[in-house]
C-alpha cells in the first residue's frame, strides 16, 4: 500500500513558477514509476510528466516540455514537479501517481491556478 499526498499548489500569475511536491508513505517507493497528471475543469485527466524508478529517465507532455521538470528523491520518498513560465492553460488539479508491481496509486490532488 502506498499513500500519496500532494502539496505546493496555489494561485500564481502567468509567467510565474510553482513547485509541487508529492510525499509517499509505504514500502518499496523506489521501485515505482512516478507520474504527474492534471485535470482541468470540463476536461479529461492528462499526462504531464513521468520519471523512472531510478530517476534516470523522464518524459514530458509536449505542452510542458522545456518549462516543467520532474525529479524524485528516493531517500525522502518524494517526487517534485518544478513548473516555470506558467500559462493560464496550466490551470488544473495536479495529481501524483505511483505505478508498479501491477498496482497503481493516486494522490488527492492539488489545485494550480494561473491568472492572466
Amino acid at each position: 500500500q502506498v499513500r500519496l499526498v500532494e502539496s505546493g499548489g496555489g494561485l500564481v500569475q502567468a509567467g510565474g513558477s510553482l513547485r509541487l511536491s508529492c510525499a509517499a508513505s509505504g514500502r518499496n517507493f523506489r521501485n515505482y514509476g512516478l507520474t504527474w497528471f492534471r485535470q482541468a475543469p470540463g476536461k479529461e485527466r492528462e499526462f504531464v510528466a513521468t520519471i523512472s524508478w531510478s530517476g534516470g529517465r523522464s518524459d514530458y507532455a509536449d505542452s510542458v516540455a522545456g518549462r516543467f521538470t520532474i525529479s524524485r528523491d528516493n531517500d525522502k520518498n518524494t517526487v517534485a514537479l518544478q513548473m516555470n513560465s506558467l500559462k493560464p492553460e496550466d490551470t488544473a488539479v495536479y495529481y501524483c501517481n505511483a505505478k508498479g508491481f501491477g498496482l497503481e496509486y493516486w494522490g488527492q490532488g492539488t489545485q494550480v491556478t494561473v491568472s492572466s
